[in-house]
């Protein structure tokens, strides 16, 4: 790299699902030479033929395009990559622990583990993106500095220091250098349907880094083309690049609840929450981004993210700094329970035998992730009810139908409305907002449509004739 930044060649990304497989693309394609690890074959398997396990616009034609390339392979061999890589990410899941809400680190430290035991060189640089409780880094910093014979945190040496990877094919080794092996944090601040752009072209790129070590200038060179197109760098400790992520969520949960909140209190003054939305978006102290009223949030970070953050700040003695996420948590799921009743409402009080069309399944549009998606669980409490509930989205059925066989499913947004006696959008996918109600009309039993994130010009579909209700708006 240039202007006296280390060089950095060679890449490891550990763990290649939504977050490490977008990783280890951008990277190939920012340069690098780049290997991912996972302990699933099949999954690297996939990869490694150019096949993306799951939805992200973009990635797949990346994904061929850099390993055409020859920059960007898969391995489950730790041994590759260990000794070979100056730098490692890991990207592997931090799921919600079943009890207590915390995140469950089970991941993140066998990957650390993983790193150790396969012989990392003695000037590499660990770096964690994981969605971690505060205090994590300190720790795992302890346990590579234990390991490898590096440095702590506070910069003591701890051991000799271990030799380079003996893995076949890419490893080498290296001259201990000053510190030995040194961990950073940069977390991640993806958005499912826009990851590509995210890791190229982010807002802001955060480095929480060991005073006075390499860990700084070795995340510059590898940012360094990202940085030079102008994204702000944002350099700090571990602990407050681990809570950058988990502040940024919990903001944003808060924001999505603060307008359902306000949307139920429109459904009992009679007031119209979008108008009421519009309103709040013009003071520049508030802006419009993520007054979205709606079903609520879901996914694989929000909900489990702000119920983590809020269990660790109780572990620090916190608790009560965040007990308002626990109504942020409420008042999003009470989104989806408002919903249901309002479906039953349109279908004049009886869900029971009534055929319900429900549009969209993935948590978002552009992603076929259901983790915790509104929609299905929407589907599946109509189903309880005794509702015939036929699903379409454009890119979650597979996962849908794995997850919820229950529920019956079409091909086709209008094969899934012929002979509904309701219509519910549930996911703002394009192609829900384009539909053109004249067009259904022929098709349905009933012309009634619940539009779950008020997608739908809802002037419009009522002007086709169809009785349209919304969360927070007054019916017409």
């Amino acid at each position: 790299m240039t202007g006296g930044l280390p060089a950095v060649r060679r890449i490891s990304v550990v763990g290649t699902g939504y977050l490490g497989a977008t990783h280890a693309v951008c990277m190939a394609e920012l340069g690098y030479e780049v290997v991912g690890l996972d302990t699933d074959a099949d999954k690297v398997r996939r990869l490694g033929a150019g096949e993306v396990p799951f939805f992200e616009p973009g990635l797949e034609e990346l994904l061929r395009k850099n390993l055409e390339a020859g920059r960007l392979s898969f391995t489950c061999d730790p041994a590759e990559v260990a000794g070979w890589a100056d730098v490692h990410f890991i990207c592997v899941g931090t799921p919600q622990r079943a009890g207590d809400g915390a995140a469950d680190m089970t991941y993140v430290d066998a990957a650390v583990e993983t790193l150790i035991r396969a012989g990392l060189r003695p000037d590499a640089l660990v770096v964690g993106k994981s969605t971690v409780p505060a205090g994590s880094a300190e720790r795992l910093a302890r346990r590579l500095a234990a390991g490898t014979g590096g440095t702590g945190p506070g910069g003591a040496r701890t051991g000799e220091a271990a030799p380079g990877g003996t893995g076949t094919g890419r490893a080498r080794t290296a001259q201990p250098a000053p510190g030995g092996v040194e961990l950073a944090w940069n977390p991640e601040f993806l958005r499912e349907g826009f990851a590509v752009d995210d890791t190229l072209r982010p807002d802001r790129l955060v480095f929480g880094v060991r005073p006075g070590g390499r860990g700084e200038a070795v995340l510059r060179a590898v940012y360094a083309p990202v940085i030079e197109a102008g994204t702000p760098v944002i350099v700090t400790d571990y602990a407050t690049a681990e809570l950058v992520k988990v502040a940024a969520n919990a903001f944003l949960a808060t924001k999505i609840s603060f307008i359902n909140a306000m949307s139920e209190v429109c459904d009992a003054a009679g007031g119209d929450v979008t108008s009421l939305a519009r309103a709040l978006s013009h003071d520049t102290r508030i802006g419009g981004r993520f007054l979205r009223p709606g079903i609520g949030f879901g996914g694989g970070c929000l909900p489990k993210d702000i119920r983590a953050f809020h269990a660790r700040a109780a572990e620090l003695g916190a608790g009560p700094a965040l007990g308002f996420l626990a109504e942020v948590d409420r008042i999003n799921l009470r989104a989806r329970e408002r919903t249901v009743a309002l479906i039953t409402r349109a279908l004049r009080g009886r869900a029971e035998g009534r055929r319900i069309t429900v549009l969209g399944a993935a948590f978002k549009p552009n992603s076929d992730d259901i983790r915790d998606s509104p929609a299905l669980e929407i589907s599946a409490e109509l189903h309880r009810a005794g509702a015939r509930v036929v699903v379409y989205d454009p890119a979650a059925m597979a996962n849908a139908r794995r997850r919820f066989p229950e529920l019956e499913y079409a091909p086709s947004a209008h094969e899934a409305a012929t002979g509904a006696d309701a219509l519910a959008v549930l996911t703002e996918w394009t192609e829900f907002r384009d539909l053109d109600p004249d067009a259904l009309t022929p098709r349905v039993a009933g012309r009634v449509v619940v539009d779950g994130r008020h997608a739908l010009d809802g002037p419009a579909w009522r002007r086709a004739g169809w009785a349209y209700y919304a969360l927070g708006r007054p019916p017409a």
